[in-house]
């Protein structure tokens, strides 16, 4: 999918990129799949912000995606690739033989027309969804599960895909995208092949009201603020800090360790590389 850029008529189109939408085949969503998405602003239950720099942005509506894929043995035809504002992956409209229909996350080489099934009898072609005991080692996988049955979880995002790099027991060895090494379980549903829309790292926001739409308000630097707001605030004159990068809180932002789950530490194999 290739990359489209403007000439400067104006100030804000001049390093501004987008996606030529070739590839979306409509722009009318599915209705019955379709439903509201209510807006939080950063904020809790309790009305306490935990997420600063959110609010305002488009209306959005979610589009219910199967992140399951527990129709097995039932084969579906692709019947739309449509855009979702909830996410940088593009989706399919699939139209299963027994009338169902339903969106599912859409794959590089995903086109209109073609089929998909699920279940640990399905061929290993793009697109189908198989437990990880069914897939061979070596295979490029997507939309992995961390438990059975709960639905996908891992490597779900625009150009994301994770290799099955062994199978040992009960656990399968996944590279992640990341870097990351981890085990899974083999019963564990996954796709087959990597996620589509992998041009969408290549896009240049451009402007700060492009950023707006999206919901993003917004961020203030801490050494333009005053030490009571910032570590990095005051000094005389243009200051860059006077010490590593820290939040607002005082935490470190380059390199700093913040994980801390030490039930699911066994699972990691190798750490995450940079």
């Amino acid at each position: 999918m290739p990359i489209k850029t403007f000439r400067p008529i104006t100030p804000t189109l001049r390093f501004q990129t987008t996606l030529v939408n070739d590839d979306i085949t409509t722009d009318k969503p599915h209705k019955p799949l379709l439903v509201s998405k209510q807006r939080t602003g950063g904020r809790r239950n309790s009305g306490d912000m935990t997420m600063r720099h959110h609010g305002g942005g488009h209306k959005k509506k979610l589009r219910l995606i199967d992140f399951k894929r527990e129709k097995f043995g039932v084969p579906g035809k692709v019947a739309t690739i449509e855009y979702d504002p909830n996410r940088s992956s593009r989706i399919a409209l699939i139209h299963y033989a027994d009338g169902e229909k339903r969106y599912i996350l859409q794959p590089v080489g995903l086109k209109v027309g073609q089929t998909v099934m699920s279940g640990p009898e399905a061929d290993i072609l793009i697109g189908n969804a198989l437990p990880l005991k069914s897939i061979p080692a070596g295979t490029t996988v997507h939309n992995v599960e961390l438990r059975p049955g709960k639905g996908a979880q891992m490597v779900r995002s625009a150009g994301g895909q994770a290799q099955l790099v062994a199978k040992e027991g009960d656990y399968a060895l996944l590279k992640l995208p990341s870097g990351e090494t981890r085990r899974v379980l083999v019963e564990c549903m996954a796709t087959v092949g990597q996620v589509g829309n992998t041009d969408h790292e290549n896009v240049a926001i451009g402007k700060a009201g492009r950023n707006r739409w999206k919901g993003i308000r917004p961020t203030n630097r801490g050494v333009s603020m005053n030490p009571v707001d910032h570590p990095h605030g005051g000094g005389e004159g243009k200051t860059s800090g006077g010490r590593h990068p820290v939040t607002p809180w005082g935490q470190p932002t380059r390199g700093y360790k913040t994980r801390n789950n030490k039930r699911t530490d066994a699972f990691i194999v190798g750490r995450r590389t940079k």
